[in-house]
């Protein structure tokens, strides 16, 4: 059986390394790839939401994912969801968005699902994603959906101080309310390590390990 190969696309440096330890740890014997380019999310940002330019981008990023010989492509930045699954139905290889798995685990643990994200254009398709999940299994849930306002900003501006302690902060309020909680994006799995274990009483979601481990269960 021939070894296969995951392209992995980014929309951020910091990331690779982060999906690179992971696939070390549990897809040993896969090799991968990355692409990056940090102006997708810059984008987004910038206009407030996935523009139809941007979108056209991320699929044409599959298309050439998958010349270089991907078997399976996995995009790594929950802003872009939207366009890696009309990506997904374009390109011959299966597609993946990275925050698919943790919202089928979210909707699998409980129905009154948390979200929280420190950009409005990640908590709006990450809601919209755990909504169609939950169609999709058939099940009712309830999704409380919450912004920390000027953390991506802290982030951004050097203070990750900052941004760990408003994130935190907004954490311990919500696992008051709900039976699990997504983090909308894969910089704030960091400060769930920073929480007290009292504050940790229900599951807390991140979608790199979560998605990796499912690769590792499919390829």
């Amino acid at each position: 059986m021939s070894q296969k190969t995951l392209g992995l696309v980014h929309t951020s440096a910091t990331l690779v390394p982060v999906f690179q330890e992971l696939c070390n740890r549990y897809l040993p014997n896969v090799k991968t790839f990355n692409i990056v380019d940090d102006s997708l999310i810059k984008n987004v940002i910038a206009c407030g939401e996935l523009t139809p330019t941007t979108a056209r981008r991320v699929v044409d990023y599959a298309g050439s994912a998958e010349i270089a010989g991907a078997d399976f492509i996995l995009f790594t930045c929950s802003s872009i969801g939207a366009a890696v699954e009309a990506a997904a139905a374009l390109t011959k290889v299966p597609v993946l968005r990275v925050d698919q798995p943790m919202a089928d685990k979210a909707v699998a643990t409980g129905s009154r699902i948390g979200v929280i994200a420190t950009l409005p254009t990640t908590l709006a398709p990450t809601k919209d994603l755990v909504s169609r999940r939950a169609i999709h299994a058939g099940k009712q849930v309830e999704i409380t959906a919450v912004l920390c306002e000027g953390a991506f900003e802290a982030l951004m501006s050097g203070d990750a101080a900052k941004h760990d302690a408003m994130v935190a902060a907004a954490l311990k309020e919500l696992v008051k309310k709900v039976d699990v909680v997504l983090l909308a994006q894969a910089s704030m799995a960091r400060v769930v390590d920073t929480l007290d274990e009292s504050d940790k009483q229900i599951p807390i979601l991140a979608s790199p390990t979560i998605a990796i481990q499912y690769l590792a269960e499919i390829l």
